[in-house]
């Protein structure tokens, strides 16, 4: 399983920056701890895959075809992730001053916010 937390209690906000993106998962009751803590070790393990140019947990859940997967794959030394911990979730922001990478980037947000349906948001 990829995603170890339960999506019908969760909402993804994707938001698109100059710089790259920020992706949050937030639940969607904030007292709900367990959902918290399983965001949270999720974006980790996630951020620490970027890191080293594996994106293969977003291929598995939408497929290798994903728009501008390709080019974040091949490029993780272009690309920094940093992890930041949320009072109900968890977020991941991506930076680059690579205009492919960042156009990349948004790609993969817009596919994200198309397959996760009312569950994702541009805030």
């Amino acid at each position: 399983m990829v995603m170890p937390f339960d999506l019908n209690k969760t909402t993804h906000l994707f938001t698109k920056t100059d710089q790259g993106g920020v992706q949050k998962i937030q639940v969607k009751d904030p007292k709900d701890t367990e959902q918290v803590e399983l965001i949270r070790t999720h974006l980790q393990k996630e951020k620490e895959l970027f890191d080293d140019g594996d994106f293969s947990d977003p291929a598995t859940l939408h497929g290798e075809a994903m728009p501008g997967l390709s080019v974040l794959e091949q490029s993780a030394d272009k690309l920094e992730v940093e992890y930041t911990d949320l009072p109900d979730g968890a977020q991941l922001t991506y930076l680059t001053d690579d205009e492919k990478v960042i156009d990349a980037l948004h790609m993969w947000f817009m596919a994200q916010l198309q397959d996760h349906g009312t569950d994702a948001m541009e805030p």
